[in-house]
C-alpha cells in the first residue's frame, strides 16, 4: 500500500500550484486535510477510529472530489491494515460510502480496508447489518481484478460468521462467487473459493452452494497448481459430503473426484493430504464410494498417511479406512495391502481416543464375515495388545475392544486359542462395568466363547472370581429388574454352557457317562450352576413368567402384550430349567435332610 501522508500531501500542492481545484475545496476539507496530514505524521500515537482524526478522514471521504476520496480510501486501508479492533458505524459508514464511488482506485482501497476491519467478530456482525454486502457484490462483478480481489475478500471474511453466513446464501453473492471461483487471477480465485468454504459449514448453505452449481467447479479445482485453492476445494467439497443427499449429486457430477482425490492425498501440502482423506471418509458413507476408492487404488496413499507421525494425518487416514471397511468386499483387500499391524499399533495411540477407536473398530469390521481374517488379526497379536490395554483406556476404546473380541470369538476355530490367551477374566470383570455397552459386549464374547467349545476349565477357572467371577455376571444379568436384552445374554449363555460342543440333546447330571465330554457340557460346570441357587432362582423366575404369560393369552389376553424378546428369553430359560431344575432341587433336598439330623 502507498504511503497516504505523501499521497495526501502531493495532491493537494499539486492543485495549489495549477488552481485548478483551489476554488472548489470547502473550508472544511482545507482544514482536515491539514489535520489529517499532522496526524499521519504522528500515526502511532494517533487513534483514526474516534474523535477528530475520524472526523478529518470522513470529511474527506463525504467530498465530492475524487482525489479527496482516493486520499481518504487509501488512508483508511493503510491504517486498518496495521490496526484492527472493533469500530463503530462512525468509521463504517464513510467507508461503505466510498464503496459506492465510480472511481476505481477509491473502490479497491475501500474494499480493502473493509476487507481489513472485517476480520474482527464485531464488525463482520456491524458491515452487514449496515448494508455493506450490496455495495460488496456490486464491485464482485467489476471489470477491474483489484477490486474483485479486494471485494471478494471481505465477503470471505464476512462468511466466517455465522450469523452472515445465511444473508450471503441468499444474496447474489453466491452465484458471483462460483463464477469468479474460475477467474484466470489466482488472487481472485483464492479468495472466491475460500468464501465458498465459509459457506460449507451448515447444512443449509451446503444445499444453497449444491443449487449454485458449485460442485463441478470445486472438482474441477482439485487440480489446480495453486494449494490454497487445493485446500479450499478439497475441504469444500468434503462439507458437502456430509449430506448424504450431496454425495448422490457429488456421484452425478465428475466422475474423475476420486481420482482427484486419491492423487492428492500425495500432495506437496500436508494439510491438502489431510483433507483429501477426510474428503473420501465422508464420500466413503456410501457404498459406492467404499468399493470405488479400493478399485482405483486409493489404499496405498491412505496406509502411507496412516505410517505418519502427524496425529491429523493419521486421524484422517484412519477415518477413512474406518469407513472403507464396512463393505465385506474390501475386508481381504484391507487386510492384503498390509494394514492391520499398523492398525494394531494405534490401539496404543493414547495421545487420541478418536484415533484409537477408529483402529480397533477398522479391525472389527475386517474380522466380520471371513475366518481367514480373523485368523489373520489375531495371528498379528490385535487380541494380546486388547487384553493390555483394554483397562486403561476410555470407555468408548472399551466398548469398540470388547466387541472386537465378539467378533472374534464367533470363530470356532479361534476359541481354544482365544481362551488359552486368557481373555476370559477380563472379560468377566469388564461386565461389571458401569457402561452399559461396555457390559453388554464383553457378556456377549463370553457368550461366543462359551458356545460350541469342548473344554469347560477356562470358564470353571473364573466362576468366582476375578469380581465374583461368571457367577456374578450372570446373577445381575438374569436380575428381576434387568434389560431383557441382557437377561437374553445371559440366559444364552447358560444354554452354551449346557450344550456344550454343539450337542442339540440336552442330557441332565445324573445322565452323564463317563465318557461323554467330548459332546456334553463340563460335569462340574453344570454342577456349579446347579449348586447357585441364586442362580437357578433367577431362571426359575423367568421362565416361570413365560408360563403367566402363556396364561394370559389362553385367558384372552393382548397378544401384543407378549413381546418376541420376551418369548424367546422365556423359551431359553425353560431349556435350562429342565436340565438343572431337577439336579437343583435334589441338591436342596439333601441339604435340608442333613439340617433335620
Amino acid at each position: 500500500m502507498g504511503n497516504c501522508s505523501s499521497c495526501c500531501q502531493n495532491c493537494w500542492a499539486k492543485r495549489s500550484r495549477t488552481g485548478l481545484y483551489e476554488p472548489l475545496l470547502q473550508e472544511n476539507e482545507r482544514h482536515a486535510i491539514a489535520e489529517l496530514l499532522q496526524y499521519l505524521e504522528n500515526r502511532s500515537e494517533t487513534n483514526f477510529f474516534d474523535g477528530d482524526p475520524l472526523r478529518a478522514l470522513s470529511t474527506l471521504a463525504y467530498s465530492d472530489n475524487v482525489d479527496l476520496q482516493r486520499s481518504a480510501a487509501l488512508a483508511f486501508a493503510e491504517i486498518t491494515e496495521k490496526d484492527v479492533r472493533k469500530v463503530g458505524r462512525d468509521t463504517l459508514e464513510p467507508i461503505m460510502f466510498l464503496l459506492q464511488s465510480h472511481d476505481v482506485e477509491v473502490q479497491r482501497a475501500a474494499s480493502a480496508a473493509l476487507g481489513n476491519l472485517a476480520v474482527n467478530a464485531e464488525n463482520k456482525l456491524l458491515i452487514v447489518k449496515l448494508g455493506g454486502l450490496d455495495p460488496l457484490i456490486r464491485q464482485m462483478g467489476s471489470p477491474n481484478v483489484e477490486v474483485q480481489c479486494n471485494a471478494v475478500g471481505c465477503i470471505t471474511n464476512l462468511a466466517t460468521h455465522d450469523e452472515n453466513k445465511a444473508k450471503i446464501a441468499k444474496s447474489d453473492a453466491l452465484r458471483l462467487l462460483v463464477d469468479l471461483a474460475r477467474s484466470k487471477d489466482k488472487r481472485v480465485q483464492r479468495n472466491a473459493t475460500g468464501a465458498l468454504l465459509n459457506m460449507t459449514h451448515s447444512q443449509e448453505n451446503r444445499q444453497q452452494l449444491v443449487n449454485a452449481n458449485a460442485i463441478p467447479v470445486l472438482t474441477s479445482l482439485l487440480n489446480s497448481d495453486d494449494q490454497d485453492v487445493q485446500y479450499y476445494c478439497t475441504t469444500a467439497l468434503s462439507n458437502i459430503a456430509v449430506d448424504a443427499a450431496n454425495r448422490k449429486k457429488l456421484a452425478q457430477s465428475d466422475s474423475r473426484l476420486v481420482q482427484s482425490l486419491i492423487t492428492l492425498m500425495d500432495a506437496r501440502s500436508l494439510k491438502v493430504q489431510c483433507q483429501a482423506a477426510l474428503a473420501l471418509r465422508n464420500l466413503a458413507s456410501d457404498e459406492k464410494y467404499q468399493l470405488e476408492i479400493v478399485r482405483l487404488k486409493g489404499l496405498p496413499p491412505l496406509l502411507r498417511l496412516l505410517k505418519t507421525r502427524s496425529l491429523a494425518l493419521i486421524l484422517s487416514s484412519v477415518a477413512c479406512i474406518r469407513n472403507i471397511s464396512i463393505h465385506t468386499a474390501n475386508e481381504s483387500p484391507i487386510i492384503d495391502a498390509g494394514f492391520v499391524d499398523p492398525l494394531i499399533g494405534l490401539l496404543s495411540y493414547d495421545d487420541n481416543e478418536e484415533v484409537q477407536c477408529h483402529a480397533i473398530s477398522t479391525l472389527r469390521n475386517l474380522a466380520a464375515s471371513s475366518e481367514r481374517n480373523k485368523r489373520a488379526i489375531v495371528d498379528a497379536g490385535a487380541v494380546e495388545r486388547i487384553k493390555e490395554l483394554v483397562n486403561n483406556v476410555p470407555v468408548s476404546v472399551q466398548s469398540e475392544m470388547t466387541a472386537a473380541i465378539a467378533v472374534l470369538a464367533l470363530s470356532d476355530e479361534l476359541k481354544p486359542r482365544l481362551l488359552n490367551m486368557g481373555i476370559l477374566s477380563v472379560l468377566v470383570s469388564l461386565t461389571n462395568s458401569s457402561n452399559l455397552e461396555v457390559q453388554g459386549n464383553s457378556a456377549a464374547a463370553i457368550g461366543n466363547l462359551s458356545s460350541k467349545v469342548k473344554d469347560y476349565a477356562p470358564f470353571i477357572k473364573v466362576w468366582e472370581s476375578p469380581n465374583g467371577g461368571l457367577h456374578a455376571y450372570l446373577v445381575s444379568f438374569l436380575d428381576e429388574g434387568q434389560d431383557t436384552a441382557f437377561q437374553h445374554i445371559g440366559v444364552w449363555t447358560l444354554v452354551q454352557f449346557l450344550e456344550g460342543g454343539g450337542k442339540k440333546n440336552v442330557q441332565t447330571t445324573d445322565q452323564l457317562g463317563s465318557g461323554a465330554n467330548a459332546d456334553v457340557a463340563d460335569k462340574e460346570l453344570i454342577k456349579k450352576l446347579s449348586k447357585a441357587q441364586d442362580l437357578v432362582q433367577s431362571i426359575t423366575r423367568i421362565a416361570s413368567m413365560g408360563a403367566d404369560e402363556d396364561s394370559t393369552l389362553l385367558n384372552g389376553g393382548d397378544e401384543d402384550t407378549l413381546d418376541d424378546a420376551d418369548a424367546d428369553v422365556h423359551e431359553l430359560a425353560k431349556r435350562v430349567i429342565n436340565v438343572i431344575g431337577s439336579d437343583a432341587s435334589k441338591g436342596s433336598r439333601k441339604s435340608a435332610g442333613k439340617k433335620q439330623r
